[in-house]
């Protein structure tokens, strides 16, 4: 039998793995410090039990065992914890936790929960694994022909004709991520939020597009649209994703022919459609930007050269910046010189062209007319107005 561990304290994982090797040497331990180690094994390993920490970086061992519970219903959960407030607890037993185990946890009550689960796992393995390969390979086999079909390739000698009678007709749902970084973990959270959604709602199954995109297909109720199911989708990814993202759907389809171009059409569309992104790493990408800004106003402030400052893509920067400021990146920037040019103009030792200069212009005349465009007065207008002094006045006239 597969035991997981999974805790963001070393000395917590040690200790537990020692009295589980030491009572149960037949067993075999795997150890995970955090939520994304734990799904690479769970997908990796049959694992029997898993015994989790609540509260660790990312997410949560309660968010951990809530994501996993469609792929993995046959594990059995045990959570670990340092707290005894009965919220964790009942959310615990909400979702199917065997026993909730507070820190720190005794040899004797550690060993009679495992012995208990493994009298109930022995009781069902043959069932459970013969079902679980089934599945899995149907799903699998499900899974390729259906994106070979979405790229307009040949499915073989697979005859289609089941596939379309159970699903006469359906809508897709796109998801896709806009980031550098590798995204297993946010691919595994958005396809079991979708395909438990899809299972509530109707029937469907859901699959890997492409490296940061993932397709879903639901055939709901006769009558009934996907508008509810998006809505939650959007407000779980929301909550979950630390990565922007877009959802696009289509609507009702008939023809399965038509699936390829539908596909490309939501491709399409994601190129004009405003990313989603509400994980605090947002608002922190905003005020390293501002503050590089603030700092570099005098500088070349490129959409591109900030953008690669917070490691952002260009086009998803512009949509954040606009968001968090009110104001587009270009509106943004000349507003921020000009008030610095504003500042400058105060010091009358300081000539027009070293204030131009200064704030990253350097055409004078240029300087000038956004400068008034602006204020409604020309720089040196403006520097008569504060200061009395008239030097340079020809200069800006024009």
């Amino acid at each position: 039998m597969d035991i997981l561990i999974v805790d963001d304290e070393t000395i917590i994982l040690q200790g537990i793995q020692r009295t589980l090797q030491n009572r149960f040497p037949e067993h075999t331990i795997h150890l995970a410090s955090n939520a994304e180690q734990a799904i690479n094994i769970l997908r990796s390993q049959t694992i029997h039990i898993v015994l989790t920490d609540i509260l660790m970086p990312g997410m949560t061992g309660l968010e951990l065992m809530n994501m996993s519970r469609s792929r993995h219903p046959h594990v059995k959960w045990v959570v670990i914890s340092a707290y005894s407030e009965f919220s964790y607890a009942q959310e615990a037993v909400r979702l199917g936790a065997k026993d909730y185990l507070l820190k720190p946890i005794g040899k004797e009550v550690l060993s009679e929960m495992i012995r208990k689960l493994s009298e109930e796992i022995a009781h069902d393995t043959e069932l459970i694994e013969e079902a679980e390969l089934l599945k899995t390979n149907r799903k699998f086999l499900q899974e390729a022909v259906f994106q070979r079909w979405v790229q307009g390739l040949d499915t073989g000698r697979i005859d289609m004709g089941p596939f379309v009678e159970q699903h006469p007709y359906f809508y897709l749902i796109m998801v896709k991520m806009e980031t550098d970084k590798a995204v297993f973990l946010e691919n595994f959270i958005i396809e079991n939020v979708l395909l438990e959604l899809i299972e509530r709602c109707g029937k469907g199954f859901v699959t890997v597009h492409d490296s940061k995109s993932l397709l879903g297909l639901v055939t709901p109720p006769e009558g009934t649209s996907i508008a509810q199911l998006v809505e939650e989708l959007r407000s779980h990814l929301i909550k979950y994703l630390k990565v922007p993202f877009q959802i696009m759907t289509t609507e009702r389809i008939e023809q399965f022919q038509s699936v390829p171009a539908e596909v490309q059409r939501m491709r399409q569309a994601s190129t004009t459609q405003v990313y989603e992104h509400h994980a605090s790493g947002s608002d922190r990408s905003v005020e390293v930007a501002l503050q590089y800004m603030r700092t570099h106003y005098q500088d070349d402030l490129s959409l591109e050269k900030v953008a690669s400052i917070v490691y952002l893509n260009p086009v998803y920067f512009s949509q954040l910046f606009k968001q968090k400021t009110g104001q587009g990146f270009k509106d943004f920037v000349i507003n921020l010189r000009l008030e610095q040019a504003k500042q400058l103009l105060l010091n009358p030792k300081l000539k027009l062209a070293d204030v131009a200069e200064r704030i990253g212009y350097q055409d004078m005349r240029h300087f000038s007319q956004v400068f008034k465009k602006k204020y409604g007065v020309t720089p040196s207008e403006f520097r008569q107005e504060h200061t009395g002094d008239k030097t340079d006045t020809l200069l800006s006239r024009d």
